[in-house]
């Protein structure tokens, strides 16, 4: 049986730029739903790299992804955002009155009179290792949610960009050995984090392919080609870090525009060129665009209080700083 949802502001994707915008909602007096296609809240962060310092948001000299989200999450919490998590938006229909209805894969139909965007890279899926897919979850990986579990574990990692390289960094020091294989020479990764991992006794083997897993009921052993010469590695964990294919699914079929099947193009108050569908954070597009956690922070704060202006014209488009608010 469907239910029905009624907000005055429906936020697409619960990662750390829709959870401070379901802050900034409630700030404005404005009740919020989030929706989003994974179980749990914290988007990619929770998803790819809960354990990750991450270390460009304001106000941290570094912080771990979960903590990051834990503290969205709480302060989220005391305006009571509504989550509407493992469901995807599908549809969206505007009502004559610039009212609008969302519809979830679940049949849930979520009132509203504004939607903001905040989906990062839309929905996700790791591109596939070439060898070795029947062991996923079965040693073959490839998110790495908790470090821990891959404690005292020979670790094998395929890939050559940032999160190859962040998860070598933080499993050394746990890990009975660490290798890392790239098929090029060259990484995508940032040259300090490189630097920092070839200081390591991490193993780099460049260049290199994984050609087969091996093991009786998890991962044991990876052959691996080098420049056609092949060698077998001890592995219990094997990590895939080959990127993600990025999908806006039903959302490209809203009526917007989309740049490059992952953009929405916005305007300065962040409004797409659907009336009342505002983006904020990855997936929002502009002249000049830089997409860093902290600009979505910005970004979809400007959301916000246009969305509330919308909602209500006579409301000020700025409300005066948080630090002015009397504690209730």
């Amino acid at each position: 049986m469907s239910t029905a949802v009624d907000v005055d502001v429906l936020i697409v994707g619960a990662g750390p730029v829709g959870l401070y915008g379901a802050y900034y909602a409630g700030f404005r007096g404005l009740s919020v739903a989030l929706i989003d296609s994974l179980p749990e809240a914290g988007g990619q962060v929770t998803a790819m790299y809960p354990e990750k310092l991450i270390f460009d948001v304001a106000g941290f000299p570094a912080i771990k992804g979960r903590e990051l989200v834990a503290g969205l999450v709480a302060q989220a919490a005391a305006f009571e955002p509504r989550y509407l998590l493992g469901r995807q938006a599908v549809a969206l229909q505007q009502q004559p009155d610039g009212a609008m209805v969302v519809t979830a894969d679940d049949g849930t139909a979520i009132n509203c009179r504004a939607v903001i965007i905040s989906g990062g890279i839309g929905t996700f899926t790791p591109r596939p290792l070439p060898a070795g897919g029947e062991y996923v979850n079965r040693g073959l990986f490839y998110f790495v949610p908790s470090l821990a579990e891959h404690a005292g574990r020979d670790i094998v990692i395929v890939g050559g960009g940032d999160s190859a390289f962040d998860w070598a960094l933080n499993l050394e020091p746990i890990a009975r050995s660490v290798t890392l294989v790239h098929r090029r020479p060259a990484f995508r990764a940032h040259a300090h984090t490189v630097a920092q991992v070839r200081a390591s006794r991490t193993e780099i083997i460049t260049p290199a392919q994984v050609t087969a897993v091996r093991g009786v009921d998890r991962v044991e052993e990876v052959d691996i080609s080098i420049d056609g010469e092949s060698r077998t590695l001890p592995a219990q964990t094997l990590i895939a870090a080959l990127g993600f294919l990025a999908n806006l699914g039903p959302l490209k079929d809203w009526g917007m525009t989309v740049v490059a099947h992952r953009h929405i193009p916005v305007d300065t108050t962040m409004l797409t060129d659907l009336p009342g569908v505002f983006a904020a954070g990855d997936i929002a597009d502009y002249p000049g665009k830089v997409r860093l956690i902290a600009v979505g922070f910005g970004e979809v704060a400007t959301a916000v209080n246009n969305a509330a202006v919308l909602i209500d014209p006579s409301a000020h488009l700025f409300p005066g700083h948080s630090s002015d608010a009397v504690p209730a």
